[in-house]
């Protein structure tokens, strides 16, 4: 057996520019205190993105924290002492990773969120103490959650979509070098795993970020910085490109226009609304003269650079087609009332107003030209990561990854390679390809059990049966459990310093200050 591995240890840190994130080595979390038992779950079929088949009437075989035996039935022997776990016609795959998470609520509402719906690992996507006390609560063992890797302050130019004047310090502004590379350092003192940019960023200051967090040994991701070309924002280091908006904006054959019309955006602070609606312009313009060729020059540079791309797909169908928003969604009974308040608002106040008929068609085509992109990406090899936007406007914790599978599969991957974008890639991106993103021995035991085949329809990743969250077996009867106190919890109203966030995600809406 190698060393125990703390859920931080495995995420934290990072190597130089263009490496992923290193591996350290401290006790794990707990789902729940005590030792674990040893466990074989029988008659599985195995499925990772490592291998091209699955693997039918198979035992998976763990030990602690890890795995320690794969293969078939008779392959795999089970002594006296293990918890053996029969499963025959269910399918297992690895735990499932959400890279891109705005999460909500208190420690009661998205950490069990993530865990009943398989969620193992996620990528918080702007600072916040509040779960980073998460983190340090399942490093110790006293609560049940997934593995965190935590962004520091998002770093933006001045002015600032996310930083209003209601909510000055829901940002780091820069508009130079020598303030730009100050956000970094500051994010590094804050703790922050990784360095998350936005799109009102300066060339000049972009550059100056780029360098410093090199220097500081932090990742650099997030949004590709609106007057920044997504090729040199890859060819500086950018780790992952964060949404499809202005990476097609660097694939048409207008690209002169369409850069003027992305140098010519202008906000005042806090004003995402207005550059909402101006830079549906650009896009339209973009992919109206859509250039394959391009995209080829541009998916090249990505794959060249090993730089990942989280499309974020199911954000982008929410902000194209509000209209089709099921307001009366029966997982709100999870969702915290000052949440579902400000989902509400932000679809009422910020997306639904001045959308005419001619806005409301052009967005729904931008959408099937989203997803038509993602596919194109997708054959020219460029890295896909799993991220839903987890948080934000009725973007369920836990469940709104597997919308993004879905997503995944509509624009041409297979469900294999969909299910890859969840787990190797994440665990790849990470730097933590060892310990994560596959069912092999000596990895860690981070699994999904699924009552149906997930190949045969990405739909049934919903059909959780189990989950197995750092060596701990989360039954079907716990999972039920945990959903109900969910609900028993978001229905009672918290005190603001217990949650994750001021109300709203503050990434792609301005956060509703509450008076």
């Amino acid at each position: 057996m190698s060393q125990p591995i703390s859920r931080r240890g495995v995420l934290i840190g990072g190597a130089a520019a263009g490496a992923a994130l290193a591996v350290g080595a401290r006790r794990p979390a707990a789902a729940e205190a005590g030792p674990r038992p040893r466990l074989a779950l029988r008659g599985v079929t195995v499925i990772d993105a490592t291998r091209s088949r699955p693997r039918p009437d198979s035992t998976v075989l763990i030990e602690d924290d890890r795995v320690v035996a794969v293969g078939r039935r008779d392959e795999v022997p089970v002594h006296h002492g293990v918890t053996v776990v029969d499963l025959p016609g269910r399918y297992v795959i690895p735990g499932l990773s959400e890279m891109h998470a705005h999460s909500i609520g208190t420690h009661e509402i998205s950490p069990p969120l993530y865990l009943a719906n398989g969620v193992t690992t996620v990528r918080e996507m702007a600072g916040s103490a509040v779960v980073g006390r998460w983190r340090d609560d399942i490093e110790r063992g006293a609560l049940a959650g997934p593995r965190w890797t935590i962004a520091g302050t998002i770093i933006d130019g001045s002015p600032s979509l996310i930083a209003g004047p209601d909510d000055p310090d829901s940002a780091l502004l820069v508009t130079d070098e020598a303030e730009a590379r100050r956000a970094v350092r500051r994010v590094k003192a804050e703790g922050a795993d990784f360095v998350k940019i936005y799109s009102r960023l300066t060339p000049e200051a972009f550059d100056a970020i780029a360098d410093e967090a090199r220097r500081q040994g932090l990742p650099l991701i997030g949004h590709c910085p609106d007057k920044v070309a997504p090729a040199r924002a890859s060819r500086l280091g950018q780790r992952s490109i964060e949404h499809v908006h202005t990476l097609w904006c660097a694939a048409s054959s207008r690209d002169r226009q369409v850069r003027r019309a992305l140098d010519a955006i202008t906000i005042e602070s806090g004003d995402y609304a207005g550059w909402f609606r101006q830079f549906h312009k650009a896009e339209w313009l973009a992919t109206s003269h859509y250039s394959p060729r391009q995209a080829e020059r541009l998916f090249e540079r990505l794959t060249s650079d090993g730089t990942w791309v989280t499309p974020t797909l199911s954000m982008h169908l929410i902000v194209d087609r509000p209209e089709d928003l099921v307001r009366d969604d029966p997982r709100l009974k999870y969702i915290p009332a000052e949440d579902r308040e400000w989902w509400q608002w932000a679809v009422d106040n910020i997306y639904l107003p001045g959308r005419g008929p001619a806005e409301i068609r052009q967005q729904r085509e931008l959408f099937d030209r989203r997803l038509r992109f993602v596919g194109a990406m997708r054959r020219a090899g460029v890295r896909l990561l799993n991220g839903s936007e987890a948080g934000f406007i009725y973007a369920y914790p836990g469940f709104s990854l597997h919308e993004e599978l879905a997503l995944l599969v509509r624009a041409g991957l297979t469900p294999l390679e969909a299910i890859g974008a969840a787990t190797l890639e994440p665990a790849r991106h990470l730097g933590v390809e060892r310990d994560l993103g596959s069912i092999r021995p000596g990895r860690l035991a981070d699994l999904v059990v699924l009552d149906a085949d997930p190949l045969a329809d990405i739909a049934n990743t919903t059909r959780i049966h189990a989950v197995v969250a750092d060596g701990r077996l989360i039954t079907s009867a716990r999972r039920k459990r945990m959903l109900a106190d969910v609900e028993r919890a978001a229905a009672r109203t918290p005190g603001d310093t217990s949650r994750a966030a001021p109300v709203g995600c503050g990434c792609h809406a301005p956060r509703k200050i509450r008076l």
